[in-house]
């Protein structure tokens, strides 16, 4: 009996603790600002699968070279991108995609999540070039009127909320845009 009771014991999800800040990252990223025009004081992402997907890949990026910058956060770090491969996974498989492939889209979503961690991290750490914009340029879905300049600066000052944020309130995902 001690064998079944081991078998079917609810085990604790280690990730709890972070799905808050997962949430809050997506919350963020769907902000409209994100997507509305330079019109209006927007990036002009397009508003589409695509270009949501790299809306959250640009505020996740942001959030976790935050959590890299700090001893303590490296592990929740990781259970924050183990949140965006399970949310991921959810969403491949509710477009359609079969169980035979996902593991394989996954493995190509995570690769571009670290493709853009690289180019973010050495785009942001030069401010004085036009770096960050020619990443965003090569790594966001634009619509007709998008402009990298005006997404690298909504990036830039998200993470400049974010290195003010300290780690206690950045767990507790008491982060916003600026």
């Amino acid at each position: 009996m001690a064998f079944l009771s081991h078998l079917f014991k609810r085990r604790t999800d280690d990730r709890t603790p972070f799905r808050p800040l997962w949430h809050r990252t997506v919350e963020l990223a769907r902000d409209p600002r994100w997507f509305a025009g330079p019109d209006r004081d927007g990036g002009g992402i397009a508003d589409t699968v695509a270009g949501r997907f790299d809306a959250i890949t640009l505020v996740l990026c942001a959030v976790l070279l935050r959590m890299e910058r700090e001893p303590a956060l490296v592990t929740p770090s990781v259970r924050v991108t183990e949140l965006f491969v399970d949310d991921m996974d959810g969403q491949l498989r509710e477009s359609g995609v079969g169980d035979l492939v996902v593991g394989k889209h996954i493995g190509r979503l995570m690769s571009v999540l670290g493709g853009r961690l690289g180019a973010l991290r050495e785009a942001l750490a030069d401010a004085e070039s036009d770096a960050l914009e020619q990443a965003i340029a090569r790594n966001v879905t634009l619509g007709e009127a998008g402009d990298p300049g005006r997404v690298a600066a909504m990036l830039r000052g998200f993470v400049a909320t974010l290195d003010a944020t300290g780690a206690d309130d950045l767990l507790a995902a008491r982060i916003t845009l600026p």
